[in-house]
């Protein structure tokens, strides 16, 4: 039977993860972030943790987490893991391949960037498309908020992710990303317009903002 880690969530009420989905086996939670920008890169993640380690972290879903909560964990994932890595997967190819697709691939990099090739993966969501190099997988839809490793994932691809694009702020200042981080907040819709993509928009997104409904405040 498999363990758990347990801690208080924001609303104060206890919450478990697993530790292993099973026991003995090297497991690799896999998670991504950025799939619904309008900007930068998607990013994978994907982490081996011992079931002792996914005991002692106070990991969750890295949404439910503060942006300080989520740098903190990330220095302790990065040091505790048995492995860990972080694949990126670029504008140009999300255009290409799709998001979707593009999602994907960043998985299968960061799976490929471990130390060892791990026994099995677990993939936050509810499909996934592998490789032949890769090992069997299970996915589990709201994975990072059931299973320590698919949380650990899901913070390494989140706070990745988030350092590219306060870097990428400083090239690019007219779009929010130091507080967007790339989402499609109706500000961020509004500087595309008055601005233009940069080469860090996906041309196969929508950029325009939604059509102001009969009550809406244009400001």
């Amino acid at each position: 039977m498999q363990r758990s880690t347990i801690f208080f969530n924001l609303h104060g009420m206890p919450k478990t993860l697993l530790d292993q989905v099973v026991r003995g086996r090297v497991e690799a939670g896999c998670d991504e972030a950025g799939r619904g920008c309008l900007a930068g890169p998607v990013v994978a993640a994907a982490v081996v943790l011992t079931p002792e380690v996914a005991r002692s972290l106070p990991l969750n879903d890295s949404k439910q987490l503060t942006a300080k909560q989520r740098d903190a964990l990330r220095l302790e994932i990065e040091q505790l893991a048995v492995s860990w890595a972080v694949a990126f997967v670029s504008p140009e190819d999300i255009d290409r391949m799709n998001i979707l697709q593009a999602s994907f691939e960043a998985m299968r990099r960061a799976v490929r960037g471990l130390a060892g090739m791990p026994d099995h993966m677990l993939i936050d969501g509810n499909r996934f498309v592998t490789a032949p190099d890769l090992p069997p997988f299970t996915c589990f839809v709201k994975g990072d908020a059931k299973i320590a490793s698919i949380a650990a994932a899901s913070i390494l691809a989140k706070t990745h992710r988030d350092t590219y694009m306060l870097e990428a702020a400083k090239t690019y200042g007219d779009y929010g990303w130091k507080t967007n981080m790339g989402y499609p907040t109706v500000a961020h819709r509004k500087a595309l317009v008055a601005h233009g993509p940069t080469p860090l928009h996906r041309s196969s997104f929508k950029w325009a903002p939604p059509e102001l409904s009969l009550f809406e405040d244009p400001s």
